[in-house]
């Protein structure tokens, strides 16, 4: 899609809000709540970023950017160069961090990871089922959104404030557990969850993502028949693009789901940030911008 940015403001400390409509105001494709969007900001530069705003409104798309000027140039782009009344294009939606149906919901949420969550929330509560909230941030002012977070299902921890969430008071009991935030935060909450009872959402690849041993290993493409070899040092996602396959990908670093691809034949090798414990052993898909492969062959379906 060619969206235009309607408009662009400031929700709180290095927080840019981002409205994006199709120019001729065409209703945009439906989304469900955890769903991305790609932003292509640069023909060398797409980034994911989650819609936060009301999946029935079909006149726009809202997101959230925090500033990272140390980061890989995304957010910097956005901030810094994005005006209102510039088009780009869009890319999406897609939901790999669906909310599914459940008793009840523990959302939990770092900083900008709070995304996500919002339309999660609503969803929940339009369906009146129990959910709860633990939203922390640096500060109060870095945390976007609070003026729609009230309550005394929400838990709000500003670090400066009040330090970090106590974590080993979450009790999740029968609540199914959202998180979306930096990965320390991601990595405790699975590690204190009981196994399948927790759905997160990464920024950054989990610190163990990519390791294993790389040998070269040769990916067999279904559609066409061709067979590429993989070196020990590239990734799937760079042989085919050099081969002009058109596959897309965003991330690069396997936390977004964009270059997700169906695995035909053979035993992927995951090392993404994405997939559940119960993907990977099903062994049915795969990320190939940082995943490898177990056989010497994979067929995937390009």
């Amino acid at each position: 899609m060619r969206l235009v940015v309607a408009g662009k403001r400031e929700i709180a400390e290095g927080v840019a809000h981002l409205t994006l409509r199709d120019p001729g105001g065409a209703p945009l494709p439906p989304w469900t709540p955890g769903a991305h969007v790609d932003l292509v900001l640069t023909p060398a530069l797409t980034r994911p970023y989650s819609l936060c705003g009301d999946p029935a409104d079909r006149t726009s798309y809202e997101l959230a950017v925090r500033h990272e000027p140390a980061g890989r140039g995304g957010s910097r782009h956005v901030h810094e160069e994005l005006a209102a009344g510039d088009e780009l294009e869009v890319r999406g939606p897609r939901n790999e961090f669906e909310l599914v149906p459940a008793g009840r919901y523990l959302f939990v949420a770092g900083g900008i990871g709070i995304t996500p969550i919002l339309p999660m929330i609503a969803e929940a509560e339009s369906r009146g089922v129990p959910w709860r909230l633990v939203y922390g941030g640096r500060t109060r002012a870095s945390m976007p959104f609070l003026d729609r977070l009230t309550g005394d299902r929400v838990e709000l921890y500003p670090q400066d404030e009040t330090g970090f969430p106590d974590l080993d008071a979450l009790s999740p009991g029968d609540a199914l557990v959202y998180c979306c935030g930096p990965s320390g935060l991601v990595d405790e909450v699975v590690r204190r969850c009981p196994p399948g009872s927790v759905r997160v959402e990464r920024f950054t690849p989990r610190e163990d993502a990519g390791a294993g041993p790389r040998a070269a290993f040769e990916v067999e493409l279904a559609r066409s028949g061709r067979a590429l070899t993989v070196p020990a040092d590239r990734s799937i996602l760079s042989v085919l693009e050099e081969a002009g396959v058109p596959v897309l990908s965003s991330c690069q670093e396997g936390t977004c789901g964009t270059c997700e691809t169906d695995v035909l034949g053979g035993v992927p090798d995951h090392r993404d940030s994405l997939l559940t414990p119960e993907e990977r052993a099903a062994g049915d898909t795969m990320m190939i911008c940082v995943s490898r492969s177990l056989t010497p062959r994979l067929v995937l379906d390009l």
